[in-house]
């Protein structure tokens, strides 16, 4: 255990199951949920937090909770999936995908952003919009090439709309119809997250 943490199993009934998750108390100032890599759920709250104040938070995130537990059991296994190459590879494989769904945003007066490789946990890219890039997680070497392709064309349509509001989703919807299906079919390969 690390020093100034105390933990607690605790099994929280909802409406989309039940939960197991371990409470761990910290010195933090607001209640977090996450996954551990082996789907076990973590709940970090503060250490005056009371066992009904935990409990209604994973009460409150059930439904999110359900689902990633679903999408967990759907994943793909990570020694199922291709090895990850060089990083000279993927950064050609990558560039790729950037380069077929270019001209889609070309019209719009979308510069072609440079492109960075960074393995990430968490995320598949990011746009940094004012700084003129964009970074792609290495672990996208690992999936098809439409669910690549998706990915840079997301992190190319902030250039547009920097959040996610109605006009980001307008513009997906008009450049790549079926991207909700690719983002879908994505989530079957985030154990490539953890292997990047």
């Amino acid at each position: 255990m690390v020093a100034g943490v105390r933990t607690r199993e605790r099994q929280v009934k909802t409406d989309f199951g039940t939960f197991s998750c371990t409470i761990l108390y910290k010195r933090v100032i607001n209640l977090t949920l996450r996954f551990g890599r082996d789907g076990k759920i973590f709940l970090t709250v503060p250490y005056r937090t009371t066992l009904q104040e935990a409990d209604r938070m994973v009460v409150q995130h059930a439904r999110w909770l359900a689902g990633r537990l679903e999408l967990q059991k759907a994943a793909i296994p990570l020694e199922s999936l291709p090895p990850l190459p060089s990083r000279d590879e993927c950064q050609r494989i990558l560039q790729q995908s950037l380069d077929r769904v270019g001209p889609l945003t070309d019209p719009f007066g979308v510069p072609r952003p440079k492109l960075r490789l960074r393995a990430m946990k968490t995320q598949w890219g990011n746009c940094h919009m004012y700084q003129g890039y964009i970074t792609l997680n290495t672990a996208l070497v690992r999936c098809p090439e439409d669910l690549r392709d998706y990915v840079a064309l997301h992190e190319l349509v902030h250039f547009l709309h920097p959040n996610h509001g109605a006009g980001f989703y307008a513009a997906m919807d008009h450049l790549m119809p079926d991207w909700k299906d690719r983002r879908s079919q994505l989530s079957r390969f985030v154990n490539a997250l953890q292997g990047s």
